[in-house]
This record gives structure tokens, sequence and C-alpha cells, in this order.
């Protein structure tokens, strides 16, 4: 009786051994732009499908109160990880934030300067002499300078409104002739289902060198370099899935948060998003990031131009 206990205890115990064991998972708390819209959908989906934990992560996932701040809570190592802009992360570093760009989200610029497709502007030359609303002021002179400069319209002979975040409802009401700021996912279809046709004229068509919309920001001063990688990897894989199974994925994304998500702005963005994930998000391209830097210095935007290998490094 004792020696089959002890046989069975031998067995026990050499399976626990052969076991391998199960490594804790890396905690990373990652905050958002803005409240949960198509833009995140590959961190909705690696965290719905299990990508992260696949990686040996756990991610929380939090909404900002203030949308100004998740970049600057990173560099005060609040967070671990913030969703951010090209533009807005050249602005930090340029002053002085402890930032590195981890990685893309939105590979494309989203932004466009907006118009009701009526046939009374036609082209951006069409714009003397009439109001552009804005939802915030900082550096529009340079942005929507240039792309009028393109059309031989100087800065001076537009007038600039301040609108907040009213931007459809002030272009539809007439308030304004155009807004800048006016997102190519959202505001189009937004206006749409109010029963108006828009129409943007691009920024980097007109002048502007283009950037990355989204990117992954995270403290340049005590990052973990292991745990971005697999954070990327993790994305990459949930990208991949979204653009092979863009019908299961919206559903996958909308189950996230159905009171909020499921309805038809959001349908119709997720599908007018989804070409502009970035399919690679570890992805670099220096000179990309430098010339727009360089765009920003030469605006008066910034004091100094960082350079990009400063702050986007090789994960």
């Amino acid at each position: 009786m004792i020696s089959t206990f002890k046989k069975g205890s031998a067995a026990l115990l050499a399976m626990a051994i052969a076991l391998p064991s199960q490594a804790a998972e890396k905690e990373l708390t990652l905050m958002l732009d803005w409240f949960v819209n198509p833009n995140h959908g590959p961190i909705v989906i690696a965290n719905e499908k299990g990508y992260f934990k696949e990686q040996g992560l756990k991610v929380n996932i939090q909404e900002p109160a203030d949308p100004s701040t998740p970049a600057k809570l990173v560099a005060a190592n609040k967070v671990d990880i913030a969703v951010s802009y090209q533009t807005s992360l050249t602005i930090d570093v340029a002053a002085g934030l402890p930032l590195i760009r981890s990685a893309t989200l939105i590979a494309t610029p989203l932004n466009t300067m907006m118009v009701i497709d009526n046939g009374k502007i036609n082209t951006l030359a069409d714009l003397k002499g009439k109001k552009i609303g804005i939802a915030i002021a900082g550096n529009e002179e340079a942005t929507i300078g240039t792309m009028l400069q393109s059309q031989g319209v100087d800065f001076k002979d537009v007038k600039i409104i301040n609108v907040g975040w009213a931007l459809s409802s002030s272009l539809a009401s007439g308030q304004v002739d155009a807004i800048w700021g006016g997102l190519r996912n959202f505001e189009t279809n937004q206006l749409e289902l109010e029963g108006f046709k828009a129409k943007a004229f691009f920024p980097e068509e007109h002048g502007v060198p283009t950037y990355e919309e989204l990117v992954f920001v995270a403290n340049a001063n005590n990052y973990d370099k292991a745990a971005l990688a697999k954070f990327n990897r993790a994305i990459e894989k949930a990208t991949t899935y979204i653009v092979n199974h863009p019908q299961d994925s919206w559903n996958e994304f909308v189950a996230y948060a159905p009171d909020t998500l499921n309805n038809e702005l959001n349908k119709r963005a997720w599908r007018d998003t989804l070409p502009r994930f970035a399919l690679r998000p570890s992805a670099i391209d220096i000179k990309k990031y430098d010339a727009f830097s360089e765009f920003m210095y030469q605006h008066k935007i910034i004091p100094t131009q960082p350079k990009a290998e400063t702050f986007v490094p090789v994960l």
C-alpha cells in the first residue's frame, strides 16, 4: 500500500517537473486617444481574440478623461503606452518630453479640408474670402496655409473660426464654408447620414508631407523593448485578421461595447478605416518622419527639429 502510494507520488512529481512553468503575464496599461471607435480596431480585436495573451501580455485598455493627456501620462510614467498622433509626437519630442514612437496604428492621414459638395466650392481656390472652421487652434497656418498656397490663395484671405467639436454641424448649417479636421472615415459618413454630400481635399495632395495619423508612444527612458515587440506582434496579427475577415472582425469589434459601437456611423467608418490600418505596425520610415519634422520646423510649429532616429527606435 505504502509502496503504491510512493510510486504514485513519484509519477505525479515527474509530471509536474515535465510540464513547462506558466510564466506570469506582463501587464501593460494602454491609454487610447479618445473613446473606443473603429480607429482602435486592431487593439480591440487583439484583446478579444486573445492575441495579447498569446504573447504573454495582459493589456489594460483605458479611455482618457482628457484627450490631451495620454502622451503626457506616458512621459510621466503613469501609463505604459498611449495612442497618439505623429504630429503631436513630433511637437512633444521637440518640447523635450521623453517619448518614442513604438508602432503605427493608422498609417495614412485622416484629416481633410472638407466642404459640402453642392457646386459652390469645387477647388481650394474657391475658398478665398470664405470661413473655415477648426476644432483645435495651433498649426492651422502651416497646414491650411500650405494647402491654400498650392492653389494660389493666401492664408490671410480666409477667416478661421474655432467651432470646437461641432465640425460637421457647423458645416451643414452654413456657419462655415469649410472645415479643417474633418476625418475622411468619420465626418464624411456623418454628413451623409444627415443628408449632406461631402467633398474632401487631402493635405498630402496639396503640399503637406504625408504622415501617420495614429501611432503608439512609450516612455523613451524606460520602455520595455521586449514587451513592446510582443505588443506589436499581437497588433499585427489582429490587423491581418481584420483585413482577411472584415465582417467577422466587425461583429467581434462591436461585441466589445455593443451599446456604443453597434451603429450605422461606426459600421461605415469601420469599412473606410480598414484599408488605413498599418499592416506592419513595427515598420519604420525614417524619411517620412524627418520630412514632416522639417515641415513643422520650417513653419515654426516647433522650436527645434528632432531627428527621427532619436525617437523612432527599432523594436
